[in-house]
């Protein structure tokens, strides 16, 4: 396997063990069938899906790596990390995640409290049988309880009338620091990562100051193909790596077969004059 940046490579994407609806094991087989190489399970600042990720992807004859997606507050947004190729038994990590998903429950039901209030009762019940443990309870719990419940057409519907900023459902979270996040993965032997930052609709000052931070803590990747990016930001984000000397990664961000907008495998290759974030995360692979 050539680890150059042509490589079918999916280092983004969630399972029953955060938001997504598949298991481990499904993603694996939809990752395989889907032409991808080298595939990563990124949960929501969770980590307990590993060693099933790693064993099914073993059993596809998929090449692995560890990963995470960590959810951090910068200048009051919340801005996704990717972790990449650490030891899943890191103690400091295992601990730091623990502590970044504690406030969720009490997240929900404040969430719940507030659609109550619009007319949309048994919200934290209804998202709660879409995710097994309430300290992993999230946003696209409740928007899927929305939509099954008939109050939404769809999901984008959910967000355009709910759970944002200002709309019925809206209570922030305090995630990690960026320093947190970026030194959990970096001290257990992995690759820290800016996941999607065509997503966060910053200036290009405090997309500036999230880059140069991110590097200071030791950050050394940023997702430059990713489901949610236009071909205009695969450019541009292509550019960026390139200024900041960034290692570029790729991910679909695969939740759903129903929800998602790029399947496992579906996405663009690198541009060749990258650097890919597996060619330095060689010895961390798992076979």
């Amino acid at each position: 396997m050539e680890l150059d940046a042509q490589l079918n490579a999916d280092l983004h994407c969630h399972s029953v063990v955060s938001d997504g609806t598949l298991t481990p094991e499904a993603l694996a087989a939809r990752a395989k069938a889907g032409g991808v190489q080298l595939w990563s399970l990124t949960d929501h600042d969770e980590i307990g899906g590993q060693q099933r990720a790693l064993e099914a992807a073993r059993a596809q004859g998929l090449a692995y790596l560890t990963g995470t997606e960590i959810s951090v507050t910068f200048a009051g947004r919340v801005v996704h990390i990717v972790g990449l190729g650490f030891d899943h038994e890191s103690p400091e990590m295992l601990e730091g995640l623990r502590t970044t998903r504690g406030g969720r429950e009490a997240r929900a039901r404040e969430m719940a409290a507030s659609l109550a209030g619009v007319g949309i009762e048994g919200a934290f019940e209804g998202a709660l049988q879409y995710v097994g443990n309430p300290d992993l309870i999230s946003r696209t719990h409740f928007a899927r309880f929305l939509v099954d419940a008939g109050h939404c057409a769809d999901v984008p519907e959910v967000f355009r009338r709910y759970l944002t900023e200002g709309k019925p459902g809206f209570v922030p979270h305090k995630w990690a620091a960026l320093k947190d996040a970026v030194g959990w993965i970096t001290r257990a032997g992995g690759i820290a990562v800016i996941a999607h930052p065509g997503r966060y609709d910053f200036t290009p000052t405090e997309e500036y100051a999230l880059i140069t931070e991110f590097i200071g803590h030791g950050g050394r990747g940023i997702e430059v193909v990713t489901g949610s990016h236009t071909a205009a930001e695969f450019a541009e984000y292509t550019d960026t790596a390139l200024e900041f000397g960034l290692l570029a990664s790729r991910g679909s961000d695969f939740h759903c077969p129903e929800e998602s907008r790029v399947d496992l495998g579906a996405l663009p290759p690198l541009a060749s004059r990258l650097t890919p974030v597996w060619a330095e995360l060689a010895d961390r692979i798992h076979h």
